[in-house]
């Protein structure tokens, strides 16, 4: 294996994080501190929970660091002692410029997208949302503005037209890490290049993918059958699609996330929103220019369930599906 004197800092926090993270490793990279969240209180015991990047650090003996705050004194002087050459961002926090700029080569960050598309906090579920065919990853170096610096490379990556945002995680996990470790080894013989993301926009202004708040991902089944599909598929495992029900007689209100669902594009006279239950075990609701056929679910309290399960012990004729 090539001996590598290149000195960098890793800095991530979930799963997305640490294929990326084993690479740089298994390739003989010194990376000579690892940067992630503070342990948090997580489930029904509150019991602080370490993140997936600090838990693979340990196992791999590599130096923690998990600062509260970007500009404490402390932190910034422990950084500065790791005396790093490159610092390497995969899903993490926005970093002041006095973190990013800290090494000689700079801050290369790891994106779920092809820059300067889908830029932002949730990449993965709003190109799904969006119906996108296509995606990919970039890395790019970090300047002030979110996800602007320039482009060192990208991979595209197909999306299947079933495809879910988990699935879709998992594909791009692994095409991001290895595109990491190219761009790794190519910035180490100091010959990569740089694309400015301006030229690829030629004037035009970059699709967003801003954070998912819980409004954004209710189900309105006044929209057409495709955004409901793409809707679904693309907040599926997680954070997940959901919708109301309404009870006919108390007025009482329960929430309902739904993970799986086919469709069925035709015309129909039916009210969007209006459901049919067949056989007992299926459940369809009429939308606008299609059926959808919902497959598993999850009522609030309860675990996730196929829908076949949930109609046996839920009397949903005593409900109605909100706007």
């Amino acid at each position: 294996m090539a001996e590598h004197k290149l000195r960098i800092v890793y800095m991530g926090t979930p799963d997305f994080a640490v294929l990326p993270l084993k690479k740089i490793i298994e390739a003989g990279f010194q990376v000579v501190g690892v940067v992630t969240n503070p342990d948090k209180p997580a489930g029904r015991g509150q019991k602080f929970q370490e993140s997936a990047v600090k838990k693979y650090a340990r196992e791999a003996g590599l130096k923690i660091l998990q600062p509260e705050k970007f500009r404490d004194e402390h932190f910034l002087q422990e950084l500065q002692a790791l005396k790093a050459d490159l610092q390497l961002v995969v899903a993490f926090k926005m970093l002041p410029e006095v973190v990013w700029n800290m090494p000689p080569l700079g801050t290369v960050n790891l994106h779920a997208s092809l820059l300067p598309d889908y830029r932002g906090a949730a990449p993965i579920n709003r190109v799904l949302m969006n119906g996108e065919r296509m995606t990919g990853v970039t890395t790019f170096l970090l300047r002030q503005e979110v996800d602007t610096g320039n482009i060192i490379f990208q991979q595209k990556v197909e999306i299947g037209a079933d495809m879910t945002a988990g699935e879709l995680h998992d594909i791009l996990m692994e095409t991001g890490a290895d595109l990491l470790l190219k761009t790794v080894e190519t910035i180490e013989k100091d010959d990569y290049p740089l694309v400015d993301q301006r030229n690829l926009l030629k004037g035009r202004e970059a699709i967003m993918a801003p954070k998912i708040f819980k409004e954004d991902m209710k189900i309105h089944w006044d929209w057409e059958i495709d955004r409901i599909y793409n809707h679904i598929r693309g907040l599926s495992p997680f954070p997940a699609a959901w919708t109301e029900l309404k009870n006919k007689h108390t007025g009482e209100t329960v929430s309902l996330k739904i993970f799986k669902a086919d469709k069925t594009e035709e015309q129909h006279s039916r009210c969007p929103g209006e459901y049919a239950i067949e056989h007992k075990d299926s459940l369809s609701v009429f939308v606008k220019k299609g059926i959808l056929h919902i497959r598993e679910v999850q009522l609030a309290g309860k675990k996730r369930m196929p829908v076949s399960e949930f109609l046996k012990g839920f009397h949903l004729a005593d409900y109605f599906f909100t706007h």
